[in-house]
């Protein structure tokens, strides 16, 4: 049976699991959240996900919520995106979930979507020392290697790369960070890999 991921292209967080999926062969579609006129946030949508956020996978009998969970589960069925190490892997995604995409997604948010008479000049600052702190942090751990945890892509760089595909400016500059821009060409190059513009329906030019 075809999994249904509800999602929308702006979010890096279900561009994680999308590109997980396409990556591996998963058979599964995207389902549409019109997350900006209030989709996640409908009587409908808070039954499958009471936290009210994108991603979830609808897997069969399973309902799964939150990225790293459902990499797991997409790890777990199909053999791929495991690393060898496997306490690396999840050391690297807990700290995606605080350090990384937990710091960019937001920070994007409030540079990009909001606006700009509620843009928080303060939190914008505050967000961005941390979120160029962290991405300094990836800069050194990817400096001499090729991908996050062992010799092949795992859910550790599914994970830490979710929101740096997107071109809506939040400080990330890919020729101040060399380390991870190759890293970026890598996944890339990855047979199935999709920009999640491409990959997930919804995008900022539908709202222009």
């Amino acid at each position: 049976m075809t999994a249904k991921l509800y999602c929308f292209g702006e979010s890096g967080n279900a561009y994680k699991a999308a590109l997980a999926m396409a990556l591996t062969g998963y058979d599964w579609q995207p389902v549409y959240v019109d997350f900006f006129n209030g989709g996640a946030r409908s009587p409908e949508f808070q039954a499958l996900n009471e936290m009210a956020e994108v991603p979830v996978l609808v897997d069969g009998g399973q309902t799964l919520t939150q990225s790293a969970v459902i990499l797991l589960h997409i790890a777990e069925r199909t053999g791929q995106l495991m690393a060898e190490d496997r306490a690396e892997m999840l050391r690297w995604m807990f700290w995606d979930a605080q350090k990384g995409s937990g710091q960019q997604g937001p920070l994007r948010f409030l540079m990009n979507f909001l606006p700009e008479d509620k843009r928080a000049a303060q939190a914008i600052s505050w967000l961005s020392g941390r979120t160029m702190a962290a991405l300094a942090t990836l800069e050194r751990h990817l400096t001499g290697r090729d991908w996050m945890v062992g010799d092949a892509p795992s859910l550790a760089d599914m994970s830490c790369c979710g929101y740096l595909f997107y071109t809506e400016p939040f400080g990330f500059d890919r020729k101040a960070f060399p380390a991870i821009d190759a890293w970026l060409a890598r996944i890339a190059q990855l047979p199935g890999w999709q920009h999640p513009y491409d990959l997930m329906p919804g995008n900022p030019s539908d709202r222009a």
